[in-house]
Formats: structure tokens, C-alpha cells, sequence
């Protein structure tokens, strides 16, 4: 029912363009979010009602009459009844305040079981009207120690724009990822650039390039035997899941979301 709505809304659609060395299992469909997968995660926003606050980095949970007291960064703390925590599962682990004692040894254990891959994603753009000669949309790259996958981004999404130019994504190896966790994405980009150009020779000069480090990339380890979501403390109410507590694709966050719905339910 999620597909059939994000499909009839135009926020899915059918993959159509040709990826390369894409592993393709019997029975499944793939899809692209033609305006990025952020515009999933709108439209359930949206359809909320929710009013969000956006670029708010939580330091603190702390007990404080009969309320959770949320600090963060920057600004005052706030109160709320409820708080879910959907955060990678590490980061879990690094807030302060009441939580860190009301996390009990077997969560702690649980937690920290968890592991992620960790990579680099290139983002190269060009100027409106640049041709980029390739016979994919995107490529998964076999053997190579840096480059895992290449895409012409709005080639694999199906959108054409006369205005905006095209753009390449590029996913580093786990292996790569890992290799320079504690490097500079500034001295990672030449290494990430060399071999790109190695493997597509004919790519154009770019206007501007973005080196990012993904930390979080993907669950290599989920939370074991966990039915998507974890209740670290009752009342009021602290629980945390996402794909830490699933796996890493829709289906797992899906999953993971209904499962914390029936949880807070009764809270509300």
C-alpha cells in the first residue's frame, strides 16, 4: 500500500534506465524517487501535519517531571511527552543525561552490537546543456579498490531539465570507506577523482564538486532478534528504532515505523 501510494502521488516511479551490473532478484521492482528520496520523507511530513524543526542536534535526555527534557546544541531545551529516537544506532549511545543509566546492560549490549559500512559520496555538476557520453544511467563497478558506483543522477531519475545541468554521483567501496574514516573528505576527493576518471575517461570538466563522508551508510549488523523498535524506558515514553533495528532499504524503514506507531499508540 505505501508503493501504490507513492506511485499514484508521482513521488515513485518505475526504474527504467539502464544501471549496469545491477543484481536484480527474482520477484522484486525497483524504483527511483525522481526528486530525490527526500521528497519521501516530505510527503509523510507533510501528510502529518507535523510541525519540524530542522538542523537541531540532540546532546541531553533527561527525566524532569514526569517529562523528557530534550537539550540540544544550540537554543534552549524543551520538553515532550513522548520522544522517539531514529537516529543511527551509535549515536544512540553518545547522548547524555537520565538516558545513559536507564539504558539497561542487555539494551547496551544489544546496541552496540550494531554495525555500519561507512563510505564517500562524490557529487560532480556541470552547466545546463552538458553532454556526459556514457551508455548507462548508472554502473555498479566490479574489482575496483575505490569506486564501487557511478550515476548519472538525472539520467537514472528520467528527468530532463533545458535549465539545470546534469550531475554524477559517486558511491565509494565499503572497504575504501573504512580505509579513510579519519581522513579529510578534502584529501579523499583527488583519490576518488583519479580513479573515476580511470574508469570514465570521457567525463567532462565539472563546474563544482562535493566530497562527502558517510559514516552511516548502510546496517551491516542489525539489532538481533528485534521486532523493529526498542522501549528504553515506559513513562514517559523513550523509544528509539529505524533501519538499525531492520535493515538498510524501504521495506526495513517501513518496517520499522509501523512498528513504532502500535508501540506509541497507547501513549498518546
Amino acid at each position: 500500500s505505501f508503493y501504490e501510494e507513492l506511485l499514484s502521488q508521482g513521488i515513485l516511479k518505475p526504474l527504467t534506465a539502464p544501471v549496469e551490473g545491477l543484481v536484480v532478484r527474482e520477484g522484486s521492482c525497483n524504483y527511483v524517487a525522481p526528486q530525490g528520496i527526500s521528497s519521501v520523507v516530505k510527503y509523510y511530513l507533510e501528510q502529518s501535519g507535523a510541525d519540524v524543526s530542522y538542523e537541531q542536534q540532540v546532546t541531553h535526555l533527561s527525566l524532569r517531571d514526569g517529562r523528557w527534557e530534550v537539550s540540544r546544541k544550540a537554543g534552549p531545551p524543551e520538553q515532550f511527552d513522548v520522544v522517539i529516537l531514529t537516529i543511527p544506532v551509535p549515536q544512540i549511545l553518545q547522548l547524555q543525561g537520565d538516558i545513559v543509566n536507564i539504558i539497561n546492560e542487555s539494551q547496551k549490549q544489544q546496541l552496540e552490537s550494531v554495525s555500519y559500512s561507512s563510505r564517500y559520496a562524490l557529487g560532480l555538476f556541470y552547466a545546463a546543456g552538458t553532454g556526459i557520453a556514457v551508455p548507462w544511467a548508472a554502473r555498479y563497478i566490479p574489482g575496483n579498490p575505490c569506486v564501487r558506483f557511478v550515476c548519472i543522477d538525472n539520467e537514472k531519475r528520467n528527468i530532463e531539465s533545458p535549465d539545470v545541468g546534469p550531475s554524477v554521483v559517486v558511491h565509494t567501496t565499503v572497504t575504501f570507506g573504512s580505509e579513510h574514516l579519519d581522513s579529510d573528505p578534502a584529501e579523499v576527493q583527488p583519490i576518488i577523482l583519479s580513479h573515476l576518471q580511470s574508469l570514465v575517461p570521457s567525463l567532462p570538466e565539472p563546474c563544482s564538486i562535493e566530497c562527502q563522508k558517510w559514516r552511516y551508510s548502510q546496517v551491516t549488523r542489525a539489532v538481533p532478534n528485534c521486532p523493529g523498535q526498542m522501549i528504553l524506558h515506559t513513562q514517559p515514553l523513550l523509544i528509539c528504532g529505524g533501519d538499525g533495528f531492520t535493515r538498510s532499504n524501504f521495506d526495513g524503514c517501513i518496517e520499522s515505523a509501523m512498528s513504532l506507531a502500535e508501540a506509541v499508540k497507547p501513549h498518546l
